[in-house]
């Protein structure tokens, strides 16, 4: 199979027909073979219906319902997983994405051997309290991720090699950083493509302001995961171990200038305890000591796991 279109969707019965209708187009005129797989976050609007009428019209579209709402990253975790074509694209279902775009991405990670290709909305129909947020993670993600080539990580419209999808695990609220998840994961041919941003026909958007709340959070959550998933004591230990150093060295400048006082006779107006610094020489060392303590034992956590040697193989001769 050519083509899996992964679709995460909820409450869009509306843009559901068209979407599919315009998919299947854009995949019989460039003769893929191909799947497109609408993943149901538990909508309450009728869209599941939908999807099995739509499905009885057309054995290629395949549906997976939740129970609940889980998120977008659940949606696409599982989409993934049940995806069988040789380049997968994601799109939103939404109409704002357009699937005419599919066949330049299909192009690119087959021609040109890209592991992942991002959109890249460079002209966009959101209002400013969502582009100017967009554009400040954007930049952040750029920064910490070393991906400087990428305008807009959460761009929903994105074309992987199907080895990317099956090696990489998204969840939480991740689907905004997946190309800093595939590039954690060894994925390092990462490019980029313009494409059309489209007004929202039907509905309205379902991302409130937690959704930059939670995308900072997220960031720092897989930047760390990332760089110290598997050696925690690297971070947990250099943090600790620089701590409890400058207390100590706050400790001894305390004593020298208490020891140099008496021995010049100098008289001590207050005593050692009475020092903000002795407070500051206090809680560094107890820090430093939690610190390296929380390390080891992330250590030890770490080394239990049964993924502590779960690496990315990519060949074997």
């Amino acid at each position: 199979m050519d083509i899996s279109v992964v679709v995460p969707l909820y409450d869009e019965i509306e843009s559901l027909p068209e979407l599919t209708s315009w998919i299947s187009g854009v995949m019989d005129n460039n003769r893929f073979t191909y799947e497109i797989i609408l993943v149901d976050d538990g909508s309450s609007d009728g869209s599941w219906e939908m999807i099995r009428k739509l499905h009885k019209n057309n054995p290629f579209i395949k549906g997976i319902k939740f129970r609940r709402n889980y998120g977008k990253s659940a949606a696409l975790n599982v989409g993934f997983e049940a995806a069988e074509g040789e380049v997968v694209i994601t799109m939103d279902a939404d109409l704002q994405d357009s699937p005419d775009e599919i066949p330049e991405l299909y192009r690119r990670i087959t021609e040109e051997k890209y592991d992942l290709i991002s959109g890249w909305k460079a002209k966009r129909h959101d209002p400013l309290s969502k582009t100017i947020p967009t554009k400040i993670y954007n930049a952040a993600t750029r920064r910490m991720s070393g991906i400087h080539n990428l305008h807009d990580f959460n761009c929903g419209l994105k074309a992987y090699r199907k080895a990317v999808v099956k090696n990489i695990e998204v969840y939480g609220e991740m689907h905004r950083y997946i190309p800093v998840i595939a590039k954690w994961a060894g994925f390092v041919k990462i490019g980029e493509q313009i494409v059309e941003h489209r007004p929202r026909k039907y509905g309205k958007t379902k991302f409130g302001i937690s959704r930059f709340i939670n995308g900072l959070l997220d960031l720092m959550s897989i930047f760390f995961v990332g760089k110290f998933g598997k050696r925690p004591m690297h971070f947990f230990g250099t943090m600790g171990t620089l701590s409890f150093l400058a207390g100590t060295v706050m400790v001894c400048w305390i004593i020298w200038d208490k020891l140099y006082a008496i021995a010049h006779g100098i008289k001590v107006t207050r005593d050692v305890t009475a020092q903000p610094l002795f407070y500051l020489a206090l809680v560094a060392i107890i820090l430093g000591s939690q610190l390296f303590l929380t390390g080891f034992v992330a250590e030890l956590v770490s080394r239990s796991a049964p993924e502590r040697n779960k690496y990315q193989v990519e060949e074997v001769i």
